[in-house]
């Protein structure tokens, strides 16, 4: 039985992400828990979160997990969600500047004035609702969802990868932007796969089915 562990630090709609993936595998076990011995036993992790990337840091730190995510992240099939590819990064230009986990190159940047490329109208900050999404590279991630299929976001903030081989999906708004990342176990996007329909779900259920 597949065992997957879902790191619970206080912040992200974890109720509905574990939904998500019982729905997809009903026959794995499927826990939420900020158990350190729990979450390095677990054979795949997930790394959801929602909000400031400040709070994030904090209480990864007072819950005693990030050499916990960074373990995993570098060793079991892995899973960041929202602000989970957020936190992976370097460096976040929200608050003033917030020292990430180093895990993967780059940066978290603000979207800034955003203009409508076609009528020159002001967009709103934060992009919030649903999306296409490009796949830039092949990823066994990908499997089943066509092209240019739709997901859910809420975030005023994009990633920025220093390397570009990371970039596994794009969107636009405003620009064309880094939606989704992928390096050897880790898999990890901006858009919320648990409120994003059939689309959403088949990414969980790739998940629960890759080996890398």
């Amino acid at each position: 039985m597949t065992n997957i562990a879902i790191i619970d630090y206080g912040m992200g709609n974890l109720r509905s992400v574990a939904k998500a993936f019982e729905h997809v595998a009903p026959q794995a076990q499927v826990r939420i828990t900020h158990n350190r011995h729990d979450i390095l036993a677990a054979d795949r992790v997930v790394f959801p979160g929602q909000g400031s990337i400040r709070d994030c840091m904090r209480e990864l730190a007072h819950a005693e997990l990030i050499d916990v995510v960074q373990d995993a992240a570098r060793n079991k099939p892995f899973l960041g969600l929202c602000l989970g590819p957020q936190a992976l990064l370097d460096f976040s230009e929200e608050n003033g500047g917030v020292e990430c986990l180093k895990i993967l190159p780059g940066r978290v940047v603000w979207f800034g004035e955003l203009l409508d490329p076609a009528s020159g109208e002001r967009l709103k900050v934060p992009h919030m609702g649903w999306n296409q999404v490009h796949q830039v590279r092949d990823h066994l991630l990908w499997k089943g969802i066509p092209q240019d299929s739709r997901f859910y976001f809420v975030h005023s903030y994009y990633l920025q990868p220093t390397d570009e081989a990371l970039t596994v999906g794009q969107s636009q708004y405003g620009f064309h932007f880094t939606v989704a990342i992928a390096r050897d176990n880790l898999f990890a996007v901006q858009f919320h796969p648990e409120k994003s329909a059939q689309a959403g779900l088949r990414l969980l259920a790739n998940f629960i089915n890759w080996n890398p």
